[in-house]
């Protein structure tokens, strides 16, 4: 057998790629035009029921008669819950059909389809195609309520056009966030190390619960003054927001002196590391806990550069999320009707 040469091994691996880009551009293909099709049956069936109903439990013998035409037809896939859903797929989405809105797939769909609010909907329909989530990223930030801890800060960006809006960092800073991912115990008092060290080893899935555009830049960056030098737990850079990202990890409730020390880090890194055409950098503090005071009347109040945050390290339950988004909302409520 003749031997082969770098080239030969450099022309397979392009062969290679070009099969597996043009099987991925095929799979896409192939999705959107059944997603498509699994609206227009849905809009079928619902125009069917309409005009069937006055007979008593039409629907329910309607989809179940489809069901087993289709599936005596075609095969499997076209189960009653199935097709209930592309039912509910129409009823949610009636314009569905005339948006161009990529990398949904069909079990995306079904699980943003049943989020009570049409503004969440909206949000993880835009953050999934934008961000190209799987699905099993959307079922985590759905449980986590990812959207609405980035409401309770500040507004949320959706619009479609987001090129248009102005990157603010509030727009970026989620209050909790929530860290089940580390596998860490709750109460980590005492232990930042563990903290920041279970942190970096599931670095890729901090970095999604971050939001976008983060990238990691540095553990224990030292910041050095001519006598003194300093270390930042951890730093990152956002190129939408264009500027470093400091983030001290506390896991006692936040202090005065937190907030101080993290407004040096920020005034020292922006006088030595900030680049030509960065923008100020944020400090972000991550606590286990934090008073309504500490925001009401430290530098954290009207701040663009400093910020805090509360980390939960389990999965909250609905009703504990609820509660917490709603504290923070009224927190800013107040803050906003104040003088």
């Amino acid at each position: 057998m003749a031997s082969i040469t770098k080239q030969d091994k450099q022309f397979f691996a392009d062969v290679a790629a070009l099969l597996a880009e043009a099987r991925g551009t095929a799979y896409r293909a192939v999705n959107s035009i059944m997603v498509e099709t699994y609206w227009h049956i849905g809009r079928r069936i619902v125009e069917q029921e309409q005009s069937g109903k006055e007979r008593a439990n039409y629907g329910e013998k309607l989809i179940e008669n489809l069901s087993r035409y289709l599936t005596d037809t075609l095969g499997s896939g076209f189960s009653e819950p199935n097709l209930r859903n592309m039912r509910q797929f129409y009823i949610t989405f009636p314009e569905f059909a005339t948006r161009r809105v990529a990398n949904l797939a069909w079990s995306h769909l079904t699980r943003i389809m049943r989020l009570d609010s049409a503004q969440e909907r909206e949000y993880y329909l835009q953050e999934v195609s934008r961000q190209n989530w799987s699905v099993l990223q959307l079922e985590r930030n759905i449980a986590s309520g990812y959207y609405r801890r980035l409401l309770s800060t500040q507004t949320v960006v959706t619009s479609e056009n987001e090129l248009t809006v102005p990157y603010l960092a509030e727009h970026f800073v989620k209050d909790p966030l929530v860290l089940e991912f580390l596998d860490v115990p709750e109460d980590l008092t005492g232990k930042e190390t563990l903290l920041e060290t279970a942190t970096i080893n599931k670095l890729q899935k901090f970095l999604l619960e971050l939001g976008k555009g983060f990238s990691f830049v540095a553990r224990q960056q030292r910041i050095s003054t001519e006598t003194d030098h300093f270390y930042a737990d951890l730093v990152f850079y956002n190129y939408l927001l264009k500027c470093f990202i400091i983030i001290d990890l506390k896991t006692t409730k936040l202090t005065h002196a937190d907030i101080g020390q993290m407004d040096m880090y920020v005034r020292m890194f922006d006088a030595l590391k900030r680049g030509e055409g960065d923008n100020p950098t944020i400090g972000l503090i991550l606590c286990s806990d934090k008073s309504e005071a500490m925001a009401k009347y430290s530098f954290l109040k009207d701040s663009q550069q400093l910020f805090a945050s509360k980390y939960k390290t389990i999965l909250p339950t609905e009703d504990e999320l609820a509660a917490m988004v709603g504290q923070e909302i009224r927190k800013l409520l107040t803050s906003e009707a104040m003088p």
